[in-house]
């Protein structure tokens, strides 16, 4: 991990699990998330606003260093509706951040859509 170039900031962080409001992978809202690289470390992942997404301790204990969409088919998840809201949010997230820090916000993916802005983000 200490040869790894890891960028999410605690802003990040706490945005992500804001916006997800539990679980990435199967909703779950009960007890703590904990930061899942959607690609392990293991396999060249980073701790990146790209790469991370909020995991319940089952989930996260489960899909171990596996390559998401596999472990997803494996437990019978919906990896389309993840794979979607995770673009979803990570545009989402670069916006707010950006305009809480009063930097320009330059669209680098596309704007998300209103009915998917988070109440968070003002």
């Amino acid at each position: 991990m200490a040869g790894v170039d890891h960028d999410l900031t605690d802003e990040q962080w706490t945005v992500l699990k804001a916006s997800w409001g539990g679980c990435a992978y199967c909703g779950a809202t009960e007890g703590p998330v904990q930061r899942d690289c959607v690609l392990p470390i293991s396999r060249g992942g980073r701790y990146t606003l790209d790469n991370v997404a909020p995991a319940c301790g089952p989930c996260n204990a489960s899909k171990c260093n596996d390559e998401v969409t596999s472990w997803m088919r494996r437990k019978r998840l919906d990896e389309r509706a993840f794979l979607v809201r995770h673009a979803e949010i990570r545009a989402s997230v670069l916006v707010c951040v950006a305009r809480v820090a009063g930097d320009q916000v330059r669209p680098a993916a596309p704007a998300p859509r209103p009915e998917s802005s988070p109440t968070w983000c003002t």
